[in-house]
């Protein structure tokens, strides 16, 4: 082989490698933002679940509240 080919062959080999390690970084990168994301998920879920909960406890309060004057007749 030629030293031109060996010397293209050098570039594609060094850009190949160039471009996996970009895909490395943007791969990390993606975990990180993945895992904040879960993190984000599961604290929106426990604030709903809480906002659902005390929902629950005004309708039961409001149902007996409505309940109690009805008996009372």
């Amino acid at each position: 082989m030629s030293t031109e080919l060996f010397n293209q062959l050098e570039k594609k080999v060094s850009s190949a490698l160039e471009a996996l390690e970009l895909l490395k970084l943007e791969a990390e990168e993606l975990r990180e933002e993945n895992a904040r994301l879960k993190q984000d998920r599961e604290e929106w879920e426990r604030r709903l679940t809480a906002i659902l909960g005390q929902l629950d406890e005004v309708e039961g309060e409001t149902g007996n509240t409505e309940q109690a004057p009805a008996h009372s007749l």
